[in-house]
């Protein structure tokens, strides 16, 4: 088993966020995101494992802060799926677990809310066999990431011109 030593790469994420607030202080919010992921392991050779996957984390979101710029919380479950690993070496691609992240975001008249969040996943499920006879005795992936989003509101207003189109 060859240590892993530059456990960290650079990855891409981006997807679509949906957010229902019921209250001021208190939101839902699920996401439908893409997020790659990998590390690199060297002993006598050096191999990078790129794996890419469709995520959707479903948050408690909760915020406190004035009307222009808040700051927030989002806590909840996740669920994955590894749509391509590049070295296909992993035995388990679906994933699941646990999300939580900081950040503030700014609202504006015109232009929407804009966010940022730095968000950490911890895997509840291995990527790879973990039994006694197996090479690892943990594997589950760890993510760090820093998100910018931007988000429009719906009104209601807009929903009902919105359903008038569609039943006609």
């Amino acid at each position: 088993m060859s240590p892993i030593t530059n456990a960290c790469t650079l990855g891409g994420n981006g997807g679509l966020v949906f957010r229902y607030a019921g209250h001021k202080y208190c939101a839902f919010q699920t996401e439908l995101n893409y997020m790659h992921r990998g590390w690199a392991e060297t002993g006598s050779t050096r191999t990078v494992y790129n794996l890419h996957y469709i995520e959707l984390p479903i948050f408690m979101h909760l915020n406190v802060g004035g009307e222009q710029c808040r700051w927030f919380f989002n806590l909840g479950p996740q669920i994955g799926f590894c749509v391509y690993d590049e070295n296909h070496t992993i035995d388990h691609p679906f994933d699941w677990g646990l999300a939580a992240g900081t950040g503030l975001y700014i609202r504006t008249r015109r232009a929407g809310l804009y966010q940022i969040e730095a968000r950490f996943y911890f895997s509840l499920g291995g990527i790879y066999g973990t039994s006694i006879t197996d090479a690892y005795r943990m594997a589950n992936p760890m993510d760090l990431s820093l998100n910018l989003a931007w988000l429009m509101p719906v009104r209601k207003r807009a929903a009902k011109n919105i359903d008038r189109l569609i039943n006609k």
